[in-house]
């Protein structure tokens, strides 16, 4: 992580600091473009705070559970109830949870993982703010960049796999950006754009 996201991160990890340290757990949220940092960003915090990271890439809706028309329909190839019943839910209210993750590229659940109490949950990845997750984040961040930014960074990241990416998934999100501005409210907004991540 550069030195300038570090300082640009700071203050968001101090307001995660201060609700690590609340008598209940709590969700920060970390929305955003895809290449912007969301996933740096959120590794970066969890390095430093007593919290568990949840990456929105493990709850994809495999495609034959996908409504027909899913593309048209931003956030209709999550698996929010899912996510919420054997995450979210039990995590908040200070119990012990087990989720399988789904890798996408294979098309498979994986083992279930077990996760014990902890005062904080970071939720990152594309539509972590989405209203259909139904669970209100305490602390709202969302990152962003330029798309000549993005375009770069997702070529070096995903190699062969960005003819995807700018076909579908970038699209998709675009999608869900006009319709929900979940930038709106934000308690952080962060523009990466000048970072090296």
């Amino acid at each position: 992580m550069s030195a300038a996201m570090e300082r640009a991160a700071v203050p968001v990890l101090e307001a995660a600091r201060k609700l690590a340290a609340g008598d209940k757990p709590v969700l920060l949220a970390i929305d955003g473009r895809c290449g912007s940092g969301k996933s740096t960003l959120a590794a970066w915090l969890a390095a430093r705070l007593p919290c568990h990271l949840i990456h929105m890439d493990d709850f994809y809706l495999p495609p034959a559970r996908r409504r027909p028309d899913w593309t048209e329909h931003p956030g209709a190839n999550m698996d929010f109830a899912r996510l919420r019943a054997q995450l979210l839910d039990p995590l908040l209210a200070g119990q012990p949870a087990v989720y399988q993750a789904y890798a996408c590229r294979l098309g498979t659940m994986r083992d279930p993982h077990p996760l014990p109490p902890r005062p904080l949950i970071l939720l990152e990845g594309s539509y972590a703010l989405h209203p259909d997750l139904a669970v209100p984040a305490t602390c709202r961040v969302f990152t962003t960049c330029t798309q000549d930014c993005q375009q770069k960074r997702l070529q070096a990241r995903e190699g062969d796999h960005y003819t995807a990416f700018e076909q579908r998934w970038i699209p998709l999100e675009e999608g869900y950006f006009r319709q929900y501005h979940p930038e709106t409210g934000c308690d952080f907004v962060l523009d990466t754009t000048a970072w090296t991540v």
